[in-house]
């Protein structure tokens, strides 16, 4: 029988047999040599100096965007910061708030598009993908007030409505979508119109955009709490063959410190339904920390530097595991930010210990830098992140991307 240990080393969509004690760090290291690395083979002149530098990670290391940036209420100084330092920071985002229904259209009448416009606008302008959040969330207290005075045939006709609607004006522009908020923790409208609605709700989407990629996404999950009702979740919706085509775990269910087991078996089972996974509404310390009730407590020096070692870990449990494709924080500045001690930057942009231990994982550990001369035959081979690189031969400039589909790059050049 495998251990936990073995099952890090093996390919995407591996099944976990058991659970095991966290892996250590030697082992993730290795785990993610095996699961996010390639291989850059330059073929030039013999003796020839070789330079390497990563440019973009495949995966995703990203955050959410307020609304607050992009609806004029963010004072422009800070609004410049807040996305230099995003750009400095970051590769993907989700929006916070902008695309949720409540925040669109809080009363009948009128959607307004224009903050989600304004963040696609920008994200497409720097080559940064977006994940919409959400199209849907049954939670009842987040569902407009308006919706549920509707009988239920107007209700349907409403829901089908929003669905056509993002799908058509947002076609092709977002990288994914959350489809239905938080399901396993409440569902008005399944509750008002049948389990089928979710079925529906995705028909509708593609419909428009049938491009459109569709993610679950749900809450104590990777505390391991709610992974059991998550899992009959996501096999009764494939029962049903509703087409979505990810499965989103947020990670703010914790206190001031996490799980490493529980976050590792979470993974591990959700891995078996061969689908990608992405870590999509990260903080540390989360939401059953003692301030997440107390936002205005300060955070102690060496609370700080806790934060960063629970930040660090829970990052490379992540990177390490083949069926993860990205984790998304919820929030990096105290100035915008639900959980502000979570924040990687103070309010007046100090880094935190939290900001250097991401860095330094990210663009130090996790980044692929490499000069040295071709052998005597002409040859380099470099070891590399997944992920696109500008190699330098001389003059030559050559940029090439490393896949989990082609995890090995041939370039000739400087001959």
């Amino acid at each position: 029988m495998k251990t936990m240990r073995a099952i890090l080393g093996m390919a995407a969509g591996a099944v976990a047999v058991q659970a095991a004690e966290a892996p250590s760090e030697d082992e993730l290291n290795e785990a993610i040599r095996r699961n996010r690395m390639g291989m850059i083979v330059v073929e030039t002149k013999p003796g020839a100096t070789v330079k390497v530098e990563q440019v973009r990670h495949a995966f995703w290391f990203g955050a959410a965007l307020a609304n607050q940036a992009f609806d004029g209420r963010m004072p422009e100084a800070d609004r410049e910061r807040y996305l230099a330092v995003f750009r400095e920071n970051f590769n993907s985002a989700v929006t916070e708030n902008a695309l949720k229904w409540l925040s669109m259209q809080p009363e009948a009448g009128p959607v307004n598009h224009a903050v989600v416009d304004a963040m696609l606008a920008w994200t497409d302008a720097q080559g940064i993908p977006l994940r919409g959040h959400n199209i849907y969330w049954g939670i009842e207290k987040f569902v407009p007030g308006w919706l549920k005075e509707l009988d239920d045939v107007e209700l349907r006709k409403t829901l089908e409505a929003r669905a056509r609607d993002v799908g058509r004006r947002y076609r092709g522009r977002f990288a994914e979508y959350d489809l239905n908020n938080e399901m396993i923790h409440g569902n008005y409208f399944a509750e008002r119109l049948g389990e089928r609605i979710t079925l529906d709700m995705a028909r509708w989407v593609k419909a428009q955009d049938p491009g459109a990629k569709l993610y679950l996404n749900d809450y104590d999950i990777t505390t391991g709490r709610k992974l059991d009702a998550y899992v009959k979740h996501i096999e009764a919706l494939r029962a049903m063959e509703v087409p979505f085509d990810g499965i989103g775990v947020q990670g703010h269910l914790h206190a001031e410190t996490f799980d490493r087991g529980e976050l590792q078996r979470a993974l591990d089972e959700l891995a078996k339904f061969g689908l990608p996974i992405r870590v999509t509404e990260f903080n540390v310390p989360g939401q059953r920390s003692k301030y997440y009730e107390k936002r205005e407590m300060p955070i102690t020096a060496e609370e700080e530097k806790a934060k960063a070692r629970e930040l660090a870990d829970f990052y490379r449990i992540c990177f390490a595991h083949p069926a993860v494709e990205g984790v998304l924080m919820w929030g990096f500045w105290e100035g915008a930010n639900w959980i502000p001690q979570s924040s990687l930057f103070k309010r007046d942009w100090t880094p935190t210990p939290a900001a250097k231990a991401y860095r330094d994982l990210v663009w130090g550990e996790w980044w692929t830098r490499w000069e040295g001369k071709a052998d005597a035959n002409g040859r380099c081979e470099v070891p590399a992140f997944l992920g696109t690189h500008e190699v330098r031969v001389g003059e030559a400039l050559a940029t090439v991307a490393l896949t989990k589909q082609a995890r090995s790059v041939t370039v000739t050049m400087g001959k």
